[in-house]
């Protein structure tokens, strides 16, 4: 049985009198491509920001790799493996595409450590950036930061990648380039966890899908049982099956 790299038990999470998640628990395999779904406001961001370590929960434990982290900060569970993508782009934008990943491996997990650093020239190449890594990140059109944001996270040298809705904005042309980069990535040994609205890339892309409504989990399964699960058509269509 492939051991969990990531297990989380019970999290909630409340902003003012507004519950954002409650008693959230489920587990991530090693190598596994976990989706995450959910209508508008159901807490999936909110999840990832606390798996990051950008916000504790208020009750919960979140173990990975077997090391408790509940209410690390977002440096110290980067150090340990764990990287994220924003669905706003947020880079240096006076910097180039490369120095931007040089500047992401800092504070990577390889960082500090005698082992060898992340291929910058790899991972450009991984996700079609190779011929713009001396153009500026100011001067890139929003779908190549978009790229330039999932370089970044790579960059960290991650076990655990957190993507948050990068297919968002690509057109139909583009999607299978992005099914094959998520797969591609999967197959250097990373585990990922992945938000996304695009149902093209949720269903062909992962092994596995948590869904989540009003910050609680609705199902949890393969893909078919999923999709075909009255709980799940109810809250994103209003029908009920």
């Amino acid at each position: 049985m492939v051991e969990s790299i990531l297990s989380l038990k019970g999290i909630t999470k409340h902003f003012g009198g507004v519950t954002a998640l409650k008693d959230v628990s489920f587990e991530v395999r090693a190598n596994e491509i976990v989706g995450l779904m959910g209508p508008n406001g159901a807490g999936k961001t909110t999840l990832l920001n606390i798996v990051a370590g950008e916000f504790s929960p208020d009750l919960g434990t979140i173990n990975f790799k077997g090391h408790n982290i509940t209410g690390h900060a977002a440096y110290k569970s980067s150090k340990l493996g764990i990287a994220r993508t924003y669905q706003i782009p947020q880079p240096f934008v006076t910097l180039s595409v490369k120095e931007n990943l040089r500047v992401a491996a800092v504070f990577g997990k390889k960082s500090g450590s005698s082992g060898p650093s992340p291929n910058f020239d790899t991972i450009l190449e991984m996700t079609g950036l190779a011929d713009k890594k001396e153009t500026l990140a100011g001067d890139l059109p929003i779908l190549a930061l978009k790229k330039l944001e999932l370089a970044r996270a790579l960059a960290c040298d991650p076990d655990l990648l957190l993507m948050d809705e990068v297919a968002a904005g690509l057109t139909d042309i583009e999607i299978p380039k992005t099914l094959s980069t998520i797969k591609a990535i999967r197959d250097t040994g990373k585990t990922i966890i992945l938000v996304e609205h695009v149902m093209k890339v949720m269903v062909n892309a992962v092994d596995r899908i948590v869904v989540l409504d009003k910050g609680m989990i609705l199902c949890q399964g393969t893909t078919q049982e999923v999709m075909n699960d009255c709980k799940v058509i109810e809250a994103y269509f209003g029908i009920e099956k």
